[in-house]
């Protein structure tokens, strides 16, 4: 057995701190996994493991948990690529789209929050950025359907977490469906922190039905709605409306958002912050990870 394959032995028992590392890798590797097969369509498993320097073994679990989640196939010593539309709704392909830009808006996004609220997140890689910063504005209670910042948070200092139940979907890592839908309706938050697949003429979409149908509840459950939608949300579609943009409180985009699109937004009343420009919110500068 290699070495990275008793890496993945220890990261599926689970074994403290060095787990979480390995983890992480895990998940950096399945991205560019994703990345890769959905570039070249299909392409060989010894290719792969070629590629990113790994055996034969590590490539096969990474694509089987890859394929349990609708992102690929595996067959024949072949992964091959499946729908984009399914791929680009994973969490595991939008986690690595935007990650500067993305930081940007979380940042801008702690601007709006208070000590002692309660806020609903909602499970977009966007939003997960705010995560290792919510600290810093406790006493906060954090009320959320995502997985991954559930994970995040449980031991965050101050942080009280208020986990959504319901049926978990594997693809975004989320909860969702009427036992969610039907708890976020029983509270009453301060503030939602939300992103968004896609803006088309002013209103937001996304290609799943279950995410419209937990962000309404969401909306409908908070007293301050704030999005958050870099610049490659405006040329992007996506299947089922949500609500138009002029249902937010604030719309933070980033600094690449087309100026025309900004200036037609707060024509229409939108309350738009440029996250990172002179005026808009600060940046919070990014940790040294060395």
């Amino acid at each position: 057995m290699s070495a990275t394959d008793l890496e993945g032995a220890g990261e599926e028992q689970g074994q403290g701190p060095a787990a979480e590392t390995r983890q992480g890798r895990q998940q950096a590797r399945q991205r560019a996994i994703t990345e890769a097969v959905m570039a070249a369509g299909t392409i060989r498993i010894e290719q792969l493991a070629d590629r990113f320097d790994i055996s034969v073994m590590t490539v096969h679990r990474d694509l089987d948990e890859l394929e349990a989640r609708g992102l690929l196939r595996k067959s024949r010593g072949i992964a091959t690529a499946t729908s984009s539309l399914l791929v680009e709704s994973s969490d595991v392909y939008r986690a690595a789209r935007q990650r500067r830009e993305k930081e940007a808006l979380a940042a801008a996004a702690m601007e709006h929050l208070e000590p002692g609220q309660a806020v609903l997140l909602d499970d977009s890689t966007t939003v997960q950025h705010m995560a290792r910063h919510l600290s810093a504005k406790a006493p906060l209670t954090v009320i959320t359907n995502a997985l991954p910042l559930l994970n995040e948070l449980r031991v965050a200092r101050g942080v009280t977490l208020l986990g959504l139940g319901g049926t978990y979907y594997n693809w975004c890592s989320a909860f969702m469906g009427s036992m969610t839908t039907r708890m976020i309706a029983s509270l009453r938050a301060d503030v939602l922190v939300m992103s968004t697949a896609a803006i088309t003429d002013d209103v937001v979409f996304h290609q799943a039905l279950e995410t419209v149908d937990v962000k309404r509840a969401m909306l409908e459950a908070a007293g301050k709605r704030i999005l958050l939608a870099d610049h490659t949300k405006f040329e992007r579609r996506a299947l089922h409306a949500l609500v138009p943009l002029t249902e937010f409180d604030v719309v933070v985009v980033d600094e690449a958002t087309p100026e025309p699109t900004v200036d037609r937004l707060r024509r229409s009343g939108v309350e738009v912050v440029v996250a990172g420009q002179p005026g808009g919110e600060p940046q919070i500068e990014e940790e040294d990870e060395g």
